[in-house]
């Protein structure tokens, strides 16, 4: 019997079904592919037999603005909606937790409009839609249901944890883990199965208003935290832990390095710097762990958009990489070759070459997918084709486990969202993240009993950001609130004053940007001066919002920056409060590496603290009074000005010559960081100080504190291929470790040098380890080093 013969007896038979009294999925009830017994490749087999081509097209497909047409007005599911919208039944559901109402495209969490679904809310939500695919579908095939999680489930009352560059800042892979197990756990019990997260683009633009999304500038620390990322939402195990969630590495590749500095732009890079920079964290993601999707990015390199690149998705991807999931479009990613890159005239041709690439899934709406069932009618593409991609779809939700449970416990969603264990994470997470650029004198930590009266100055000490993908937790507290607490608890005076606004709202999704009228500045900087002139100590909270860096998703929603300059009078602000003489502390809550070079230079003690998550209050008390004590580390070099750009560490022998008005030095230089008390690194020892090619060595470092504070330290190993027969960078990083140390405590950490930290890619883009010496470095930081030679022969 032909397949289409088959699709079509078992369509009628559907069809007979539905006249009866009996249920439509009834005459499916004992088919192989509902035994769970049976191996999921078995079970695949089954039931992609027995689907028709458009119910297969619809397992590429996605609903997310849609799901207005099959919710009523108060956003409630209506199966008998989505009986008439969606007879075939639907692939995938875009963030259930996403209360659609018709409104514009808004945004993922908060968008200002309408009041996300909570726990308990969303659970139901998810329950009946799933009800609906199982039980009045032909079939009975359930639904995948993604959500975004970039620092945490952005939902709403869901735990917000750092940004994620400040997780990668915390060179802690361990941390990491537990991070984003919270995040799955609390969307797993909300019925999501797959996060559209993490993020593991190499980030070289400090203009883009992505970087607050990236885990910096590096592909060794990008790899590292994306690998502990994942091992926290994914397990190790493919077939998925029911706490556990299937992700999306996005965006491949090199969105991170856009043209001019503006998200989707060109990344006008070549094969040698997609495989030795943006290709890693990718490649190794997909070969040392648990990987369900990939997420093409929107930009083009060589005039080939990635979702319309083969070689991308398909060539290095699947063929060199192995990769066996499934690749997901970003949202309109597929559309856009049409709207944006002009790539093509039609959603049609648009859907054609998007799944010619090796584009799976288009979301959010399968606006040009729709139009597969034509391609193949018209022969251009084959049903076998779309076999194939279903193929990879099924198993991945027989691997979940959906259609055994496709449902959850609504009532336990809520406590099993932000509780105690979650929020404490939080906290110990905000005091690990933050960086200590500057501490002049010994500033910090404060002493509440010599403290006096503490001024803190800002509006976002008071209103407090936490970044882009956020919806709204139960509680975010302010620095505020938490000197509030700790002048309660030790007795000094604390006083407020708003200093400076930077925008009227920070609503992240909203579009217009609507910058402080300077006249107002004026008088809130006079009233900030003022009340400096009483108070002994000063703490003044600085940097951006979710307004002035984020993605910039369309040309009335931007987000990208022209400077790197702190954005409207706050200098003005800082000036005024430097003239007055007085111990003070900048504490900076923002998204983007700052050219704060007046800061830099006039504050007394400076806290890098990117946005810290909804703890941020209680973290900031803990470290401004020594209670936690900064060891977070720079993942991106901090321009002096634009000028420099680009400036990241891991640059070519003859790049950074100098400026005859200024220096290429960052203002601080990648992997940098302070600390409260002292620290030394010993010079590196190998165990064998010459090897062949293609064997390893140990590496050992001596790290001790040497001054009188419990501390973190993270050393940092980099190499240098000293003469090669293709240009190497001056500095590449190949192994970190975060370690604790009491006062006087000394340890000696081992490293692996292994073959993979030694190779390049040749001329003919082939890796290889060349005969010759390396420098191995070890340190603080990428200029702090102390050295040993390696000689490969």
């Amino acid at each position: 019997m032909t397949n289409h013969r088959r699709q079509f007896l078992s369509s009628m038979s559907g069809l007979a079904a539905g006249l009866t009294v009996l249920p439509a999925f009834a005459a499916t009830a004992k088919a192989p592919y509902k035994d769970a017994s049976l191996p999921a490749e078995k079970r695949v087999d089954d039931l992609i037999g027995r689907m028709t081509l458009d119910e297969k097209i619809m397992q590429l497909r996605c609903t997310w603005l849609t799901k207005v047409n099959i919710q009523d007005e108060k956003g409630e599911f209506v199966a008998t909606k989505a009986q008439r919208e969606y007879p075939d039944g639907i692939g995938m559901l875009a963030r259930p937790s996403d209360r659609r109402l018709g409104q514009g495209a808004g945004a993922a969490g908060d968008d200002g409009q309408v009041m996300n679904r909570t726990a308990l809310e969303t659970a139901n939500y998810v329950n009946a839609a799933q009800k609906w695919a199982m039980e009045q579908t032909r079939l009975g095939i359930p639904m995948f249901m993604h959500e975004e999680a970039l620092h945490g489930y952005a939902a709403r009352h869901a735990t917000s944890f750092p940004q994620a560059i400040g997780i990668a800042s915390s060179f802690d892979t361990e941390l990491t883990t537990k991070i984003f197990s919270v995040a799955a756990r609390e969307m797993r019990a909300r019925g999501a199965h797959m996060a559209l997260a993490p993020v593991v683009d190499v980030a070289r633009e400090p203009r883009w208003g992505r970087i607050e999304e990236t885990f910096g500038e590096d592909p060794y620390v990008t790899g590292e935290i994306g690998k502990a990322a994942i091992l926290g939402f994914a397990g190790t195990n493919p077939v998925l832990a029911k706490d556990k969630v299937f992700v999306t590495l996005k965006h491949m590749t090199g969105h991170g390095q856009p043209e001019n500095g503006t998200n989707t732009g060109p990344a006008e890079v070549t094969e040698r710097t997609l495989r030795e920079e943006f290709f890693p964290p990718f490649e190794r993601a997909i070969k040392e762990s648990n990987v369900g999707a990939i997420m093409p990015s929107y930009n083009e390199i060589g005039g080939v958009p990635s979702h319309a690149s083969h070689w991308l998705l398909h060539k290095v991807l699947r063929e060199e990489w192995g990769f066996t999931g499934i690749t997901v479009s970003d949202y309109m990613g597929v559309t856009e070759l049409v709207t944006r890159h002009k790539l093509v005239e039609s959603n049609k041709e648009a859907a054609f070459r998007a799944f010619k690439a090796g584009v799976d899934v288009e979301t959010p709406d399968g606006k040009a997918y729709k139009e597969l069932g034509q391609l193949v009618r018209e022969g251009r593409v084959s049903e076998s084709e779309i076999d194939v991609v279903v193929r990879r779809i099924l198993k991945m939700k027989f691997e979940a486990g959906l259609f055994e449970n496709p449902y959850v416990d609504a009532k336990a969603a809520e406590s099993l969202t932000a509780n105690k264990d979650a929020i404490a994470l939080a906290r110990l997470a905000a005091t690990r993240t933050p960086v200590l650029l500057k501490n002049d004198k010994g500033v910090l930590p404060l002493d509440g009993k010599k403290v006096g009266k503490l001024l803190l100055i800002g509006t976002h000490a008071k209103d407090t950001p936490i970044g882009g993908y956020s919806d709204i937790p139960r509680h975010v507290v302010s620095i505020y609130e938490g000197l509030q607490t700790e002048a309660r608890a030790q007795g000094f005076t604390l006083a407020y004053s708003e200093g400076v606004r930077i925008t009227e709202s920070r609503i992240w999704g909203k579009d217009e940007i609507k910058f402080t009228d300077p006249a107002v500045n004026a008088k809130l900087i006079a009233d900030a001066v003022e009340a400096a002139k009483s108070a002994d100590t000063i703490v003044m909270v600085l940097g951006d919002n979710e307004q002035t860096s984020r993605e910039a998703w369309a040309d009335t929603h931007l987000g990208d920056r022209e400077t790197l300059d702190l954005m409207g009078q706050q200098n003005d602000l800082a000036r005024a409060i430097f003239a007055l003489g007085k111990p003070t502390v900048v504490f900076l809550l923002n998204g983007r590496p700052l050219s704060a070079n007046l800061l830099a230079e006039k504050a007394d003690a400076i806290i890098e603290g990117w946005y810290m998550g909804q703890e941020t209050g209680n973290a900031a008390a803990d470290l401004l009074f020594g209670r936690a004590n900064p060891g977070g580390k720079l993942p991106v070099s901090i321009a002096r000005s634009v000028g420099q750009l680009p400036i990241f560490y891991n640059h070519k022998p003859s790049a950074r010559r100098g400026y005859i008005d200024g220096s290429t030095k960052p203002l601080y230089p990648f992997g940098f960081g302070l600390s409260y008390t002292t620290f030394d690194i010993s010079t590196p020892r190998l165990a064998n100080a010459k090897i062949a090619v293609g064997e390893s060595t140990k590496l050992e470092v001596d790290v001790t504190n040497t001054g009188k504070r419990l501390g973190d330290e993270v050393v940092q190993i980099y190499i240098r291929d000293d003469v090669s027969s293709v240009t190497r960078p001056v500095l590449e990083l190949k192994a970190f470790k975060r370690v604790t140390l009491k006062p006087g405590e000394k340890r000696t950490l081992s490293f692996d040098i292994k073959p993979s930290d030694l190779w390049f890619f040749n001329t003919e883009m082939q890796r290889v380890v060349e005969p010759g010496s390396f420098t191995i470095h070890a340190g603080p930081d990428s200029v702090n080093l102390k050295s040993v030679k390696l000689m490969v022969g």
